[in-house]
C-alpha cells in the first residue's frame, strides 16, 4: 500500500460529525512532517464520493480556503450538513476533533 492510499485509508476512518487536521492524519501515518503530503493527497482525492477528504481541517480548525470539491464554502457545508458546529470561521476543535 503506498503513502496515499494510506492517507485515504485513515481518512476514511474518521466518524461522521468529527474532523481531524492534517498534522494528525500524518502523525497516524508514522511521519509527523507530512501534513503537506497529507493536504496533496486529499486535492486529488481519486474517490470523493467515499473518502470523506472535507473532514479535514488545518490545525486550528480552519477549512481549506480553494477546496477541490465544489468551491470555497462547500467544505463548511458539508460539515454543517454532519452538525460540525463553528465557532466565526473555525471548527469548535473542542467539541468536533476526532480522538482516534
Amino acid at each position: 500500500m503506498n503513502t496515499f492510499e494510506r492517507i485515504y485509508e485513515i481518512v476514511d476512518m474518521i466518524p461522521r460529525g468529527k474532523v481531524a487536521t492534517y498534522g494528525q492524519i500524518a502523525k497516524l501515518l508514522g511521519n509527523p512532517r507530512m501534513s503537506r503530503v497529507v493536504g496533496y493527497a486529499l486535492h486529488v482525492n481519486p474517490d470523493p464520493e467515499h473518502i470523506p477528504c472535507y473532514r479535514v481541517v488545518n490545525r486550528f480548525g480552519e477549512v481549506s480556503p480553494a477546496f477541490a470539491f465544489g468551491g470555497p464554502n462547500r467544505q463548511r457545508e458539508l460539515l454543517e450538513a454532519e452538525g460540525i458546529e463553528f465557532i466565526g470561521e473555525r471548527v469548535d476543535m473542542e467539541k468536533h476533533l476526532w480522538r482516534e
